[in-house]
């Protein structure tokens, strides 16, 4: 294995701390209780409608439901980074790849604006081979055609690229892009979700387990 590549939030960094932020400073501003950070950090897989929903108990069919995503998005522009943090062992992982000579990157469906932000807030967007958000394609995960394009700008060949994340559609994703995929069950996943069935060649349960998979298949 020649490279390996990232989901973000719930994979790389964790995330959640600053959406829970984020969503309960508005749920304050309209005299709503705050909600549990588990509730919070359950949807942030799903993106910021799913959070949206829960700050302002509404749904997208509400006549002003844009704005509060708007609202939200704007929320955690001023929060992002505030809490968020690699997962406990990734940035040592992350110099054990540079040492070695195996590139990283990562491939999310989080808007560039946002994800290239939280990076440089956290000291790894100049570290980081390739960046890949919906921004650059024209199909987000679960299409591969992110991660093909990120093994493209490495000069790496996909089946010689590592992809991990924390939702059926990254490991979708990497598959059909024919990368080896790593399912990781510590991200966001729902309550009834089972990263067992994803059909990821590898699952791991903690950060920890996560970089002994990685350093074995790139000896």
């Amino acid at each position: 294995m020649q490279a390996v590549l990232f989901d973000l939030d719930g994979t790389l960094v964790d995330t959640a701390p600053d959406f829970v932020l984020a969503a309960n400073k508005l749920r304050q501003q309209l005299g709503k209780a705050p909600l549990p950070a588990a509730i919070i950090a359950a949807q942030v897989t799903n993106g910021a409608i799913a959070v949206a929903k829960l700050a302002f108990d509404a749904d997208e069919h509400h006549a002003d439901f844009d704005n509060y995503r708007q609202a939200l998005l704007d929320s955690y522009q001023q929060h992002l980074g505030a809490a968020s943090a690699p997962y406990d062992g990734l940035l040592n992982l992350l110099q054990t790849l540079e040492e070695r000579g195996i590139a990283w990157g990562v491939v999310t469906n989080k808007p560039v604006f946002f994800a290239h932000s939280l990076m440089e807030t956290l000291g790894i967007r100049e570290r980081c081979a390739t960046l890949i958000c919906p921004d650059h394609v024209k199909q987000p995960k679960p299409a591969p055609e992110g991660l093909v394009l990120a093994a493209k700008e490495l000069g790496i060949e996909a089946s010689r690229c590592i992809y991990v994340g924390d939702h059926l559609r990254d490991i979708e994703a990497g598959n059909a892009a024919s990368m080896s995929t790593i399912a990781v069950s510590y991200g966001y996943l729902a309550p009834d979700d089972d990263a067992n069935l994803w059909l990821a060649d590898y699952v791991v349960q903690t950060p920890g387990e996560l970089c002994e998979r990685i350093l074995h298949l790139i000896k």
